[in-house]
């Protein structure tokens, strides 16, 4: 608006077709303007003696003048009440909202603290419970151990103390408090047993079962516990980040709003004194304008004064020229003012003798007879006894023989309960163990799959921060050269003001007093008039005035430079301000997902670690199991045939040597 106006008046005052000059900045024109007024004023002061301009002619001037300037004065007071009335308004908006929120920061505070009071109650329970599971899952971790080393022929003191220790867990289901009863109450002779010592175990597996599902139930309850509990921090620390922002942002409004009514406060206070300024110039104008009206019927002509009026005049017009065509005017327009127009693994004894006995050899042939019979080698070799050792040796073999094979049967009937013990329990073992590390494995692969996407999360999250940094940096580096530069331009701006008001206060205070020298001194038209001058010289008034004019549309033009600069310091300044606030507020929200991720992460590796742990110690037992099974085949399971077929065989044999015994005794068969 400015500069189209600047060239509006430069195109009335200047010859025709320099306005075709479209390079000539509003300073140069202006520049020239005055040198031709110093050319003009040196031709007008040699004319001076045969030119004079007509006085009435300068009345009828002044008469318009100050009626449009009357005029303009009403209609500037109209926009000012209108103006003062809307800042008026404006300003009770702004206490009434700046009041709202204060109310609303007072309301969230008070959320604030009973959210945090609630916290505070859930991260107590949670602990105690936290404790609860801690102390649980030693306490059975304990007995086991205990359970899996105690033996029968030891003392019972430290099972029955860790066991009782289990029972009074708060934890513990009431089912499994009375099987812990009932295991209590057992005598101990008839809850453990002991065939051999070498083959001993323990006998209490359901127990120990009980107790191992009992304590990985605690630990994946403990591990839920403390993702509900991470799960509660981040709603907590999500919802007091939400009041903060909300009282942070409040606040924010609350300053800017301060500073908006402060401003139009000011902006009403001043609209307020150019309404009183206005009205004095306008009673000052409607004086003068009926002084005017009888000062005009007067003229008077003073040729010496007006000579030296006009030398007066010239050198304040070389003044001027001095002060604008300097760097601080001229050098600060070339620079800034034309920018105003551009617009992110057996033995047996043999006995010989000579002595023979019909008796032997039927008995040898009985025996021989059977062993074919029965494919038995034992009666085979006491056929062969029978016929070649002495008669009673023959008896006393047999019979020795019957005791050591009925001695046999006895021991493998025992062996065979031992082995069909033993067998059931490596097998019940070797399937469970079996079981629980495919459980295992399954729950590592699970921890392995949510640790990774956690470290994929927390790497994301790790990025987008760095991001932000990134751009926070960038942001802060472009606004601190946009600061400086707009610095520089404003500063250029208030000195090429200073500069100009200099160059209007020398050519006004002329004026001035130009009209002071003539006013004073006026007569009436006809007395002492000089005959070749009309009107009393105060100067070039056109083309004064039009400088005039000039000096203060590029003071305009700097004071709107300045304060469009500030403007745009002050709105790149606040959109700078929420940029970093919305960044860091997006930052610490990051970091603080990154932060839980973390802690959720670390347990989960606890976790992995313990499954890990548990899974070797389990695969040991089962490889122990298997071990054990392999010791227990040769003598229970690969005997090459089965225990009824050799108690069958072994009888048969027993009861053949029975008849054998019979007939060295002199009985029928």
């Amino acid at each position: 608006m400015a500069l189209s106006w600047t060239l509006c008046c430069l195109l009335t005052f200047i010859v025709p077709g320099v306005a075709d000059q479209e390079k000539v900045t509003p300073v140069q024109k202006v520049l020239q303007l005055m040198n031709d007024m110093l050319a003009k004023g040196k031709k007008e002061m040699n004319d001076e003696a045969v030119k004079f301009s007509a006085y009435s002619q300068w009345c009828d001037n002044q008469d318009r003048i100050k009626k449009k300037e009357i005029a303009d004065a009403n209609e500037k007071i109209e926009k000012l009440n209108a103006e003062i009335a809307k800042l008026t308004a404006d300003i009770e908006e702004l206490t009434a909202r700046i009041l709202e929120l204060d109310a609303d920061i007072a309301r969230w505070k008070k959320d604030m603290t009973a959210a945090t009071t609630i916290r505070e109650k859930e991260k107590t329970d949670y602990e105690a419970t936290l404790q609860d599971y801690s102390e649980s899952i030693d306490a059975l971790e304990r007995a086991i151990n205990v359970l899996k080393k105690q033996s029968a022929d030891k003392p019972q003191a430290e099972l029955v103390q860790s066991l009782l220790q289990v029972k009074a867990l708060r934890l513990v289901p009431s089912e499994t408090k009375g099987a812990l009863s009932s295991f209590l109450q057992q005598d101990p002779a008839a809850t453990y047993s002991a065939p051999e010592a070498n083959a001993y175990e323990f006998q209490s597996g359901g127990i120990v079962d009980m107790l191992e599902k009992l304590k990985k139930d605690f630990k994946k309850q403990k591990l839920d516990l403390q993702d509900e509990e991470l799960n509660s921090v981040h709603g907590y620390e999500g919802i007091m980040q939400d009041l903060t922002d909300n009282i942070e942002n409040a606040e924010a409004e609350i300053a800017r709003k301060t500073k908006v009514k402060a401003e139009k406060e000011q902006e009403k206070a001043d609209a307020e004194a150019d309404l009183a300024q206005t009205t004095a110039d306008r009673d000052e104008d409607q004086k003068y304008l009926d002084d005017l009206t009888a000062l005009c019927t007067q003229k008077r002509a003073d040729f010496e004064k007006r000579q030296e009026l006009r030398a007066g005049e010239l050198e304040a017009i070389q003044k001027a020229i001095d002060i604008i065509g300097s760097a601080s005017v001229a050098g600060a327009a070339d620079k800034h003012l034309p920018s105003l127009m551009q617009n992110a693994g057996v033995a047996m004894a043999q006995l010989r003798s000579n002595d023979k006995s019909p008796l032997q050899a039927r008995v040898a042939a009985f025996l021989a007879s059977r062993a074919d019979v029965l494919h038995s080698k034992l009666l085979s070799l006491v056929a062969q006894k029978a016929e070649d050792d002495p008669f009673k040796k023959v008896k006393k073999m047999i019979k020795d023989l019957i005791y050591k094979l009925m001695e046999e049967a006895r021991e493998e009937a025992e062996h065979k309960g031992w082995c069909d013990t033993e067998l059931t329990t490596n097998k019940q073992t070797r399937d469970k163990k079996s079981a629980d590390i495919e459980s295992l494995k399954a729950d590592i692969e699970e921890l392995t799959a949510e640790i990774a996407k956690l470290t994929e999360d927390i790497g994301k999250l790790t990025a987008e921060v760095k991001e932000l940094d990134e751009a926070m940096a960038k942001a802060t580096e472009d606004r601190t050269a946009s600061k400086e530069k707009n610095q520089a331009t404003i500063k250029d701006a208030k000195e090429a003001q200073e500069a100009v008001a200099q160059a209007l206060a020398v050519l006004k205070e002329f004026y001035a007093k130009a009209a002071e020298a003539t006013a004073l001194a006026q007569q009436t038209p006809g007395e002492d008039a000089p005959e070749s001058f009309d009107e009393p010289y105060k100067g070039m008034q056109s083309e004064g005035g039009g400088v005039v004019d000039f000096l203060e549309v590029i003071t305009a033009d700097f004071a709107r430079l300045e304060s469009e600069t500030t403007t745009d310091e002050e709105t790149e300044q606040e959109e700078y301000e929420k940029f970093m606030f919305e960044s860091k507020k997006d930052k610490a929200l990051k970091e603080n997902e990154i932060g839980h991720k973390t802690e959720k992460k670390t347990a989960q590796e606890g976790a992995l670690h313990s499954a890990k742990e548990e899974l070797a110690v389990t695969q040991e037992e089962l490889d122990a199991a298997m071990a054990y099974y392999e010791k227990l085949k040769p003598s229970c399971v690969d005997s090459g045939i089965t225990y009824e077929e050799r108690v069958k065989r072994r009888e048969a044999e027993i009861q053949s040597l029975k008849e054998a015994l019979k007939i060295l005794s002199g009985e029928g068969i």
